[in-house]
């Protein structure tokens, strides 16, 4: 039997790959801000209840920016 060996923690682009998360997040919020204007009221309560939850993800996503951000500058010591 042969054990598959786990890879190395690798954290040197989550600052990177945060900040991409968060433009996409923010582009989603706009597309759908510009689509409230051919939505039915049903639909335009979804899309604010949606964009509410993506405003409440950038705000986790800057948090753990913020967190990586000072592993990477601690050498990602934890």
């Amino acid at each position: 039997m042969t054990w598959n060996k786990p890879n190395r923690d690798d954290r040197s682009d989550n600052v990177e790959k945060l900040q991409d998360m968060v433009q996409n997040t923010i582009e989603n919020i706009e597309r759908a801000e510009e689509s409230l204007h051919f939505s039915s009221s049903e639909q335009r309560e979804q899309i604010e209840a949606k964009n509410q939850r993506r405003e409440e993800s950038i705000q986790a996503f800057r948090a753990e920016i913020q967190d990586e951000a000072n592993a990477r500058e601690n050498g990602f010591r934890e």
